[in-house]
Order: C-alpha cells, then sequence, then structure tokens
C-alpha cells in the first residue's frame, strides 16, 4: 500500500469533530443511552495512541476524537450495532459510555480494547532511538478490537492507492450503506454524527457502479465481497493466535499478508504482525535504525529481528519517533477511477 506509512498530520484533540466538507461526508441521527464503565489501567495510558490506530483519516464516520479529548468509535458488535464514548478522568481513572444494542458488548471489551491483554514489559528496545521513543510515550499499548471485518475491509480498500483514496472510499461506503450509530443525540461529537459499518450481507449487495464511485476497482471490491460472504468464519480469527489469525484470513483471495497483518494488530492486538509489502514502511525503518533509506523487506525484516515476537510494537515506536528519510520520489499519482 503507497500511503499508509506516509508523513501525515499529527492527530489533535478535536481534529476529527469538526473534519472537512470533502467528498464522502456524512450525517446521521442518534438514539437513546445504555451503560457506564470505569476502569483503572495498570499502568500510563494514552488513549490517542491507543485507539488512534482505529481511526481511517479525517471524518471517518465510526471514530472521531472530540474537542474534550474523548474518543468515540462504533462498531458492529456480535450483539449489534453500539457507540462507545472513552475519557480519560482525574487520577488515572477510565470511564466509557456505551449506547445501543451492542452497548454491554462494547463495555465487557473495554479492558482488551485499552491494551490489558498487552505485555508491554516484554518488550526491550535494543537502539538507542526505540529506547527514547518508548520513554517520551510510556502510554502506548497496543489495543485489541476482538472483531475482524470492521479492520479487514479498510485495510483491503487502503491496498495499492494513496490513504486519501481510501479513506474517501470508507467515508463514502460506509455513510451510504451503514447504519447511524445509536447514542445521546446532540452529544455526539461532530456536525456529521458517526455511522456503523454495513453488516457483512449489505456489503455484497452494493452495485458495482457504486463501488467504481467510490474509487475501488474491481480487485479490491471483488476481495470485500469475498470476504463478506465468509465474514462469520473470518470473525473466528478473533480469538486465534496471530499466527493462525492471519492463515485465516489469507485463504481468502485478494488478502495477502499485507492486509491480515494491518487487520490482525488491530482485532488481535498482535504485538509481532509486520507489515510487509508497504511501499513506505522498509525505508522508514530501514533509514531510522540503520541509515538505509533504500531498505526492501527483507532489510527490514533483518534489522527487526532483535524484536522478534514483538517486531509490530517495535514498528510502532519508530513511528512515533518521527524519524524519517529525506523525500526523493515523486508521490504516487492519484487517480480517481469515480470520475472515469
Amino acid at each position: 500500500m503507497s500511503g499508509r506509512f506516509s508523513p501525515r498530520p499529527a492527530l489533535v484533540p478535536g481534529a476529527d469533530s469538526v473534519p472537512a466538507p470533502a467528498s464522502g461526508a456524512c450525517s446521521a441521527s442518534a438514539g437513546p443511552g445504555s451503560g457506564t464503565r470505569r476502569l483503572r489501567p495498570p499502568g500510563p495510558l494514552d488513549l490517542g495512541l491507543v485507539l488512534g490506530v482505529l481511526r481511517r483519516g479525517p471524518g471517518d464516520p465510526t471514530f472521531r476524537t472530540a474537542a474534550d479529548g474523548a474518543v468515540w468509535r462504533t462498531a458492529r458488535t456480535p450483539a449489534g450495532p453500539g457507540t462507545l464514548r472513552v475519557a480519560a478522568r482525574g487520577g488515572g481513572e477510565i470511564e466509557a459510555q456505551a449506547w445501543g444494542p451492542g452497548a454491554e458488548w462494547l463495555l465487557d471489551s473495554l479492558p482488551a480494547l485499552l491494551g490489558e491483554t498487552d505485555e508491554p514489559g516484554a518488550f526491550t528496545p535494543r537502539h538507542r532511538l526505540v529506547a527514547h521513543a518508548r520513554h517520551r510515550r510510556p502510554g502506548l499499548r497496543l489495543t485489541r478490537t476482538g472483531m475482524v471485518m470492521e479492520s479487514l475491509i479498510p485495510s483491503v480498500l487502503e491496498q495499492k492507492v494513496t490513504a486519501d483514496e481510501a479513506y474517501r472510499a470508507w467515508r463514502r461506503l460506509v455513510c451510504k450503506y451503514g447504519e447511524p450509530a445509536p447514542g445521546p443525540g446532540d452529544r455526539m461529537p461532530g456536525p456529521g454524527g458517526l455511522y456503523v459499518i454495513p453488516e457483512p450481507r449489505a456489503w455484497t449487495l452494493i452495485p458495482s457502479w457504486e463501488w467504481h464511485r467510490a474509487g475501488v476497482d474491481d480487485k479490491r471490491a471483488a476481495t470485500i465481497l469475498r470476504a463478506a460472504r465468509v465474514a462469520r468464519r473470518l470473525e473466528e480469527a478473533a480469538a486465534m493466535d496471530p499466527e493462525r489469525a492471519m492463515a485465516r484470513l489469507e485463504a481468502v483471495p485478494g488478502i495477502g499478508p499485507w492486509t491480515s497483518a494491518e487487520t490482525v494488530q488491530r482485532s488481535n492486538g498482535a504485538p509481532d504482525a509486520v507489515t510487509v509489502g508497504d511501499l513506505h514502511l522498509p525505508r522508514i525503518v530501514g533509514w531510522a535504525l540503520a541509515g538505509d533509506r533504500d531498505a526492501d523487506d527483507a532489510a527490514m525484516l533483518e534489522l527487526l529481528a532483535p524484536y522478534e515476537g514483538q517486531r509490530h510494537r517495535a514498528v510502532r515506536y519508530i513511528l512515533l519517533s518521527g524519524r524519517v528519510p529525506p523525500r526523493r520520489k515523486p508521490k504516487m499519482p492519484k487517480v480517481d477511477i469515480g470520475l472515469l
């Protein structure tokens, strides 16, 4: 994928609450509330770092960071659609509120979502840059959503295109074929409200011309259709060890190591799932750890070998360091097939 790890503006509180009126923007209504939960994490916790990986670009209709720093996200849980609001309180306490049929499921899954099942203490920095990044950002933990399709579909959309193109397609499809998220009415963040992703059957009923209008080529659309038809089997991967989970996903034609890794990093909280096949990531890792801006996947994996078992976490710290190679190649040209 071309743009997933290219340098992008930092996510700041409130940035998502007023998205630009770009193509694919949508509006939504909301319903009544359902429950509240409080917990105290065992150590430092940075909500933006932990949950920010679930956000698919500015204006993501399933994820918002409000002006008060609270994180809102929607999900199609096994119990039904739901909306979750998570906010940091004084004394290190986290407060969560949830709405909709999936509210109880979301609240029960909150500890894993915030990294309680993660083991950051198992990580040992082997490079000064990585050690400095960990010291500077102690609140990083790996989220585990327990849901596959919500991460798999946007990862397929991100195959071989720029991030902006993929984010636009995600916004358009979720807004048009998803459903308004349950929630607290006018307290919902942003002018467009939030949406829940379409159920698997709804993805299979999207007409071919709508994929085209969203800028999604036939290959990616066909991959999503195949995945949606076996969604129940794919969701089972969330309870597997990461290696078996990736194998389950890669049994679907069109899903390879890049897509499966991007998915299980989120659904399974996989600390060793390295994203291979990316245009930018090998160069970023190579430059950060060895001053090599021409590194390929093989070189990246060799540099990450000392972090075996924790390579994804090592990559997260490398990205947080902000050390990226100087750009010397022109950006990948954008081709909006929806306009052809």
